[in-house]
């Protein structure tokens, strides 16, 4: 059980400096943005970035004191957060760790780019973006698909009663994230192509004020948005996932720090198992849990929770076969620049 991940397109900067050398003036620029979103504000940039940019150092250098966890307010990372079992166990290897809250996926990806980040957790399409701008990342564990949890959706009283009738409408979606592929997939087997409609790239919270004031036709969204407007605005859907993707979420980490520190790595994600099986089993409890922490009831969360996947699981070749086939189909739609190889990305435990 996790939240959405997504991602923008990020590149790497060209010159890029040693591992173990300051970073470049557009690194450090990447950082402070980073640590501005994860701290929420730009007030607290000051002083927060300074941590996160005092910590690249022994990042660079695989001493890592300090695993630096990348998260949504949604998503099985809140729960081990607020269960505080990860820094009981990694206490006893002199090991810290650091909660860093992002506003959506790009965010996060951006500060695992910029070494603000060292393990976040992400859905299947982000990854793919990220690969193509360069982000030295690699796939550790997955959740199992949950296509119910994300749906193609439009006011309940409107005249869209199809995907095919979306033709020419304006579709909300958060660039980059896993309902874009859910959306080029719906599209595809309705008859539509991507230039058939209007896509409005939207973080969640300002598609959720457009899809309620009526100046977008249609809103691709992920849970819990999707339970929250379907039942606080009635919301129809459209088309969920079935069929069509498997929404799988991910958990990433940079390549260094999965290369120096596999031990706490799987440390980490044996905790989340034990969190996913727990959630799986107690869903009115972790429900009840996480309502204060995201803001939203907890009959709302329960409905989210209910078709969530849950059991962290290796990656397979199975799992980057399908990866492959998402690359492979933004690449024939030119949403990425070129082919990519995405067992490139793949985590060598050996």
């Amino acid at each position: 059980m996790a939240s959405e991940g997504h991602s923008g397109h990020s590149t790497r900067e060209n010159g890029a400096q040693p591992d173990d050398a300051p970073p470049a003036d557009s690194s450090r620029r990447l950082l402070l943005k980073a640590a501005a979103w994860a701290l929420g504000s730009g007030a607290a940039l000051a002083g927060g970035a300074g941590a996160l940019l005092a910590s690249r150092p022994a990042f660079a250098q695989g001493d890592a004191k300090t695993l630096r966890i990348g998260f949504q307010k949604y998503g099985n990372f809140v729960v081990l957060k607020a269960r505080g079992t990860l820094e009981k166990r990694l206490a006893s290897q002199g090991i810290s760790v650091q909660w860093l809250e992002f506003p959506a996926g790009p965010q996060l990806l951006e500060g695992l780019n910029a070494g603000a980040v060292d393990v976040g957790t992400v859905g299947e399409t982000p990854p793919i973006f990220a690969q193509a701008g360069g982000v030295d990342f690699v796939y550790i564990a997955n959740e199992p698909p949950a296509p119910k949890g994300e749906a193609l959706v439009v006011p309940h009283d409107s005249p869209v009663y199809t995907v095919a009738d979306l033709r020419g409408k304006k579709v909300a979606l958060n660039r980059g994230s896993n309902v874009r592929l859910l959306l080029v997939k719906a599209l595809q087997r309705a008859g539509l192509t991507y230039t058939d409609i209007q896509p409005i790239y939207l973080t969640p919270a300002d598609a959720r004020a457009a899809f309620v004031q009526r100046s977008i036709d249609a809103w691709v969204i992920w849970d819990p948005y999707l339970a929250a407007i379907e039942r606080q605005a009635n919301a129809r859907v459209l088309t969920n996932g079935e069929g069509l993707v498997r929404n799988t979420q991910y958990y990433v980490a940079t390549r260094k720090f999965a290369a120096a520190q596999p031990q706490v790595l799987h440390v980490l994600l044996d905790e989340l198992n034990q969190v996913d099986r727990f959630s799986r089993d107690n869903i009115p409890a972790v429900a009840a849990q996480l309502s204060p922490l995201v803001g939203l009831d907890a009959a709302t969360l329960e409905v989210a929770l209910g078709r969530a996947g849950y059991g962290v699981q290796p990656i397979t070749d199975a799992t980057l076969a399908y990866q492959q086939q998402i690359a492979d189909t933004f690449t024939d739609l030119k949403l990425i620049p070129k082919k990519l190889t995405v067992a490139d990305a793949r985590w060598n435990t050996a």
